[in-house]
């Protein structure tokens, strides 16, 4: 919402009005824009409509549905039983530590034998490891749960059954696509049977469901105990964060997770949530998507990123509000080292890629690499590169001879399966659709660069891969009321699947000279008007085009609207996406 414009033009994408809003207008009684905000997201009938606007707990699909959870169950009852030691293990990333922070509490509270690992992202690097089954094995560990992370580590399955460890995989990465998956006790995976109606599922999702599963299972057919009862509410805020920061589809159960996540965040007294809020500078009495991906994961994610994850953990699964307060401050410091690396690394790779030419249109990929990067960060400057440059981008950091990697694309480019055409130069990969990671041997990057950039040309569509924005509609400046506006935010939480509404309006002009603000002199500060209204907007990243705007007499502008209460009395502002003069 708040990021700077991209480099390039864009092209606007117009949603196709239809029809079928002006019954959901009649049936529901919503202003015109809402309803064709429905439609845009397939919401096309009025109990459809009903659903999205008030999703219920009852509607989310009941854990044992989920492939694979009851032999994971079964397993998992045992081990509690017989008092077996558990370990969970959890990726380094937000998914990874809610997912494990929610086993964890369960554990816990159940009186087990339990313990988790989270490998070090610079040392270890991304997944299931066979060092660390050893480690695990030498303290005694009967029973090894994954969480985000273990549906392709073959070689760690094969160590863990020879360490007499039990294997119970939780994930949501892609399979591999032989269809082979390791040997495990029970794989709990929402792909693994096609006809699962919550296929993007989050790893932390995967894990909720799992935990709700175990507490179906203990209390049978009685009442859920007061206790575990508080448990589930705590671990959907869990869920909720897990889900909205691994950008994963905000439709449909993944919805109904999310939106009581977010409420449950805002009156949680789980003394790290708090301490999280208060480091993170969130004022707002409502937590949203925005806060999550923006403000709470950044800090989360700096202990994987600038240290090791466990504090990270520690953090949410603390009952001591001290302890609690002293982690966040912490991970606040790590979170502004990881910013001011961050901005180095990005003017760095951006001098790269002006030097050997990867900024040329006929250039498809940008790939580089350099000894001077931390890996913890170069999974977030690619995806800044991305936002820049609009091209497929892999990073890498060198060390030793060997190198990690951090893939971000672009939509409709497949980098998973891009990477996967190139895996001959790779010791391992894995991802998704739109990010993917990657160990290589550091004489093998051009190589692997050379093919990945002639396997993106050989695929490459023109039209397709644009930097498109697209538009739910295009409005008169009157009709976007304070209320209107207020009902407009009723439909997050916002994110893929369910982007921020975005609106277009035709024809405007300046209503009073254009402010440059901001403490680098980046943002612009305008206000614009039609023939039925004026309205005040923010450009973040565009304080180049007050000269332009000046020289034009009317402009289009696309935006997301929101209501800003700074001054007290509520009015509608616009944060500018776009400007276009033709």
């Amino acid at each position: 919402m708040r990021l700077s414009a991209r480099m390039q033009k864009k092209q606007w994408h117009f949603l196709s009005a239809d029809p079928i809003a002006g019954q959901l207008v009649d049936a529901l009684k919503i202003p015109p824009l809402i309803a064709q905000v429905l439609v845009n997201r397939q919401v096309k009938t009025p109990e459809q409509a009903k659903s999205f606007l008030n999703p219920k707990l009852n509607d989310l699909i009941e854990p044992e549905q989920m492939p694979g959870i009851i032999p994971a169950v079964d397993r998992i009852e045992k081990a509690v039983k017989d008092k077996q030691k558990i370990t969970i293990y959890g990726d380094y990333d937000v998914d990874g530590i809610t997912a494990v922070s929610i086993l964890l509490g369960l554990f816990r509270l159940l009186g087990a034998d339990v313990d988790y690992y989270i490998p070090h992202r610079v040392d270890e690097g991304y997944g299931l490891n066979i060092e660390a089954i050893d480690q695990i094995a030498r303290a005694g560990t009967k029973l090894l749960i994954t969480v985000d992370c273990g549906i392709t580590a073959f070689d760690s399955a094969v160590a863990a059954e020879e360490k007499n460890i039990d294997l119970v995989i939780t994930d949501h990465h892609r399979p591999s696509s032989d269809g082979k998956v390791p040997r495990a006790v029970a794989i709990v995976h929402p792909n693994l049977d096609k006809n699962y109606p919550a296929q993007f599922s989050s790893g932390a999702a995967v894990a909720f469901k799992l935990a709700w599963a175990v507490v179906n299972r203990i209390k049978g057919k009685s009442p859920t105990p007061p206790h575990l009862k508080e448990f589930l509410i705590n671990a959907t805020v869990f869920a909720a964060m897990g889900t909205i920061a691994d950008v994963v589809d905000l439709r449909d159960e993944n919805r109904i997770i999310s939106s009581f996540g977010l409420r449950a965040i805002s009156e949680s007294s789980l003394p790290g949530i708090e301490a999280l809020i208060n480091a993170a500078g969130v004022k707002s009495k409502t937590i949203d998507s925005f806060h999550i991906g923006f403000c709470l994961a950044p800090v989360l994610n700096a202990a994987g990123r600038m240290g090791h994850a466990r504090l990270a953990v520690e953090l949410l699964t603390s009952d001591n509000a001290l302890k609690a307060v002293r982690i966040a401050e912490y991970l606040k410091e790590q979170n502004k080292q990881r910013q001011q690396l961050e901005k180095k690394i990005f003017k760095h790779a951006c001098s790269l890629i002006a030097e050997k030419g990867f900024n040329h249109p006929d250039r498809k990929t940008i790939v580089l690499a350099s000894d001077e990067w931390h890996t913890g960060v170069i999974g977030i400057v690619a995806a800044r590169l991305v936002d820049k440059y609009y091209k497929p981008t892999i990073l890498f950091n060198v060390a030793n001879g060997k190198s990690q990697g951090s893939a971000r694309s672009i939509e409709g480019f497949d980098i998973l399966a891009a990477v996967a055409a190139c895996s001959k130069h790779l010791n391992s990969f894995g991802g998704h659709t739109m990010a993917a990671g990657m160990t290589i041997d550091a004489d093998k990057i051009d190589a692997f660069a050379d093919d990945f950039e002639s396997c993106a040309a050989a695929n490459w569509n023109d039209d397709e891969f644009v930097s498109r924005l697209d538009i739910d509609a295009v409005c008169s400046l009157a009709e976007l009321s304070v209320p209107t506006v207020r009902l407009l935010s009723t439909l997050g939480p916002f994110g893929s699947g369910n982007p921020s509404p975005r609106f277009a309006a035709k024809g405007v002009r300046l209503s009073a000279s254009p402010r440059i603000v901001g403490l680098g002199g980046d943002h612009l500060q305008i206000a614009v008007s039609d023939n039925t209204a004026s309205v005040k907007c923010i450009g973040f990243g565009m304080a180049h085009l007050e000269k332009k705007l000046l020289e034009n007499e009317f402009f289009n502008i696309a935006f997301e609207p929101q209501i800003d209460d700074f001054y007290g009395e509520p009015a509608v502002q616009l944060v500018l996406k776009d400007i276009q003069f033709e």
